[in-house]
C-alpha cells in the first residue's frame, strides 16, 4: 500500500467445517518460530496470557463484528478457542493450530471463489472476513491457558504458525517438470491485510481481495501457455516485514529447482483511480504507523540468513513488462509506468523528488510506491530476485483505491458495504488478472531462461 500522507486431527476438521518455516519471529503481534523444542526453550519462563494487540482490540467494534456476522465467519475464533481446550501437549498444539490456520485460508480462498456456502450477505469477493477472523484465532491463543506448561517461546512459536498458515505463506504449492516452453507457468502473487483501520474500521483492502480470488487458480496467456497462480496475504507491521516474513515466504520458491517461479508480483493499495506500476523500489523506511500502532524511520533492515546483495542497493528495479503493460488496454483502470522517486542526492543534502528515477549515488527516500509497506515489500522481493540472479519478470504492482459509495463515507454511520464498494473491488480484481495474463504474454523470452 502507498503511504497516505494526508485427537488433534478431529479438532482440526471441526474448524474447517465450521471454518510451517524458518527465520526469526516476526514479532510479538505475530510471533516467534521454535519448532526444535529445545532445552532452552523448555528452560524458558512459563508463559503468561498477554492483553490484546492494537489489531486484536479492534475486534469489538461494530464494523467488525458485523463484517464477521454476514459473512459466516463469527463462530470461527470461539471454535478454535473450544479446540485449544481440548489439547492436552504442546505436540497436539502445534499440529491443532497449524491445521487450524490453513483451514481458515482455504475457507476464505473457498469463499471468495465461489465454492460452498456463502456464510451469509457479505459478498463473496470480500477479503476482510479472513482478516478479522484470523485476529480473533490471535486473540484465542493468546489468551488461552493450557493445562500443561507453555512457554513465552512455545506459544510465540504457535502464533507464528498460526499467522504463517492463515495468510498462504506456507502453502504456495507450484507445479513442475515439463519442458520449459511446454510446461505450466509458475506464478507467485502476494497481498496485504486492510490498513488505516483507526481511521475506519470497515476497510478492504483489493490487493488482498485478489490474492483470495487467484489462489490456485490457472489462467491463459494470448499463446496459449497455461499458468498455475498461487498466493499470499502479509501484515502491514514494521516489525515482521524485518523479521523476515516476506523473505521466509518467497525465498523456496525464488531458489533454482523444478518448481521455481516464472513471475511474481506483490501488490498493494495505491493511489485513487489507477494502476501503478513502480519502476523503482526504495531501500527506505518512512515510519508511517503500521496496524500495530507502531512507526519504523531507518533503512530497510535485511535479516540475517538469507541471501541478499552487498552492500545494500539504496535501490531495487522492475522487471516486469512496464511498457507492454501500460499499454495493454487490460481494464477500465489506467495502468501507470510510475518512474518518480524521492532521493537525497550524492554529496548530500535535502531529499529531492525525481519524475525520471534516481541519480547516480543517491540515497532513498522513497521509491515509485513511496516508504511504507507496498515499497518495502517490492524492494525485498526484487533485492532477493537480484541476490538470487533469478531472471524472470517480477516487481510491485498498485492498485486503486477501493473506496465506499458517494453516501457511505462516514465510518461512524456508515455501512460496511455498498453496490459502489463492491463493484469496485470486484473491478480491481478483475483488473488485476488481466494485468498478470498479459504479462505472461509479453514476457516469454524471460521465463524460458
Amino acid at each position: 500500500m502507498r503511504r497516505i500522507r494526508t485427537k488433534t486431527g478431529v479438532l482440526g476438521a471441526a474448524l474447517l467445517t465450521a471454518a510451517p518455516l524458518a527465520l526469526v519471529a516476526p514479532s510479538a503481534t505475530a510471533a516467534t518460530s521454535d519448532t526444535t523444542g529445545n532445552a532452552a526453550a523448555t528452560a524458558s519462563r512459563p508463559s503468561a496470557v498477554t492483553a490484546p494487540t492494537a489489531e486484536e482490540q479492534r475486534l469489538s467494534q461494530r464494523a467488525p463484528q458485523e463484517i464477521l456476522r454476514r459473512s459466516g465467519f463469527a463462530g470461527v475464533a470461539g471454535t478454535f478457542g473450544g479446540g485449544l481446550a481440548r489439547v492436552h501437549s504442546y505436540g497436539e498444539a502445534k499440529r491443532y493450530v497449524a491445521d487450524a490456520g490453513h483451514g481458515l485460508w482455504r475457507r476464505a480462498v473457498d469463499r471468495v471463489q465461489g465454492r460452498g456456502p456463502q456464510g451469509g450477505d457479505l459478498s463473496r469477493d470480500d477479503d476482510r472476513p479472513l482478516y478479522w477472523a484470523r485476529l480473533g484465532m490471535t486473540k484465542a491463543l493468546r489468551e488461552w491457558k493450557p493445562q500443561f506448561r507453555l512457554t513465552d517461546t512455545r506459544r510465540n512459536a504457535l502464533l507464528g504458525a498460526l499467522e504463517r498458515g492463515s495468510r498462504g505463506q506456507d502453502s504456495i504449492d507450484l507445479p513442475g517438470g515439463g519442458h520449459a516452453r511446454n510446461r505450466v507457468l509458475r506464478v507467485v502473487v502476494t497481498g496485504f491485510d486492510p490498513f488505516q483501520l483507526d481511521a475506519d474500521a470497515r476497510r478492504s483492502n483489493p490487493s488482498g481481495a485478489a490474492a483470495l480470488a487467484l489462489d490456485g487458480t490457472t489462467v491463459r496467456t494470448s499463446s496459449g501457455r497455461l499458468a498455475r497462480v498461487e498466493t499470499a496475504v502479509f501484515p502491514v507491521r514494521w516489525a515482521d516485514f524485518a523479521a523476515g516474513t516476506v523473505e521466509r515466504t518467497l525465498l523456496p520458491h525464488f531458489r533454482r529447482g523444478p518448481r521455481q517461479v516464472d513471475l511474481f508480483t506483490t501488490i498493494s493499495q495505491g493511489r485513487p483511480g489507477q494502476f501503478d506500476l513502480e519502476r523503482t523500489n526504495g531501500a527506505w523506511r518512512g515510519g508511517y504507523p503500521d496496524n500495530a500502532r507502531e512507526s519504523r524511520t531507518e533503512t530497510v533492515p535485511v535479516p540475517k540468513g538469507v541471501p541478499t546483495v552487498r552492500p545494500q542497493p539504496q535501490w531495487t528495479t522492475t522487471t516486469l513488462p512496464y511498457a507492454r503493460l501500460a499499454s495493454a488496454g487490460t481494464g477500465p483502470f489506467p495502468v501507470r509506468d510510475n518512474t518518480a522517486v524521492t532521493e537525497i542526492p550524492a554529496g548530500g543534502g535535502a531529499p529531492v523528488e525525481r519524475p525520471d528515477g534516481p541519480t547516480p549515488g543517491s540515497t532513498a527516500r522513497a521509491g515509485g510506491g513511496g516508504d511504507y509497506l507496498s515499497n518495502e515489500i517490492g524492494y525485498r522481493a526484487t533485492l532477493l530476485r537480484d541476490a538470487l540472479k533469478l531472471k524472470v519478470p517480477g516487481g510491485h504492482l498498485h492498485t486503486p483505491v477501493l473506496k465506499f459509495g458517494a453516501g457511505n463515507t462516514d465510518p461512524a454511520t456508515g455501512e460496511v458495504t455498498d453496490p459502489d464498494f463492491v463493484r469496485n473491488r470486484t473491478a480491481i480484481t478483475k483488473q488485476v488478472r488481466s494485468i498478470l495474463t498479459a504479462a505472461l504474454s509479453v514476457a516469454p523470452v524471460m521465463m524460458e531462461k
